[in-house]
């Protein structure tokens, strides 16, 4: 686990099919320290999560809850997802215990709806620090760029690209995505470059 920005940790778990990381991120906060979309941590990276502490882990839509469970049973935290995510969760055998819905603040987060990959889909933005977090909206790959999911995994692909689009009008720098490589800076001009190959 390390931390890329200050309170702000991460640890990856590689993707053999897809060819990159799956990222879990820590967020420590004077309200509670936050776990986003955990991926499986090696016995040292779970040690150190347990130590720092989580009192709530949020998913950013239903195909995220990777070790949700694990951080739950061994931190005490409690879950929370979109309800539209939470009953294919729920059938993947995740442990749930809170609804996330848009426009609300979890800590310092404040939940954005970006449905099209599925329904439920969310992002969680930091407005005071210019960060964006997001789960399967958009990809870090390749490295330093953003891209989409094949069309093929994403329920409703041109939903998903106006979702895409929305998340332009939050004010941000640093991208961090659940999957493939983060983007420390000017994350929204890499994001406005791959929403501009959208046709119109």
């Amino acid at each position: 686990m390390r931390e890329i920005l200050s309170g702000i940790f991460t640890w990856p778990w590689f993707s053999e099919p897809h060819g990159y990381n799956f990222n879990g991120y820590l967020i420590r906060h004077s309200a509670g320290n936050l776990s986003i979309d955990p991926v499986e941590p090696t016995p040292e990276d779970l040690e150190e999560i347990a130590r720092l502490g989580v009192s709530r882990i949020i998913l950013t839509n239903r195909n995220h809850s990777r070790a949700a469970n694990k951080l739950r049973s061994r931190t005490g935290a409690r879950t929370a997802i979109h309800p539209a995510d939470a009953p294919h969760a729920r059938g993947q055998g995740t442990d749930l215990d809170d609804e996330l819905k848009p426009g609300e603040k979890v800590g310092p987060l404040v939940v954005v709806g970006v449905p099209g990959k599925s329904a439920g889909e969310v992002a969680f933005h930091w407005p005071e620090r210019k960060i964006l977090l997001v789960g399967d909206a958009v990809i870090g790959n390749p490295p330093g760029r953003c891209g989409l999911l094949p069309d093929r995994v994403v329920d409703d692909p041109a939903r998903l690209r106006a979702s895409v689009k929305g998340l332009l009008a939050l004010d941000f720098d640093v991208l961090l995505p659940g999957d493939g490589a983060p983007i420390l800076q000017d994350g929204k001009s890499r994001l406005k470059e791959l929403a501009d190959t959208f046709a119109p």
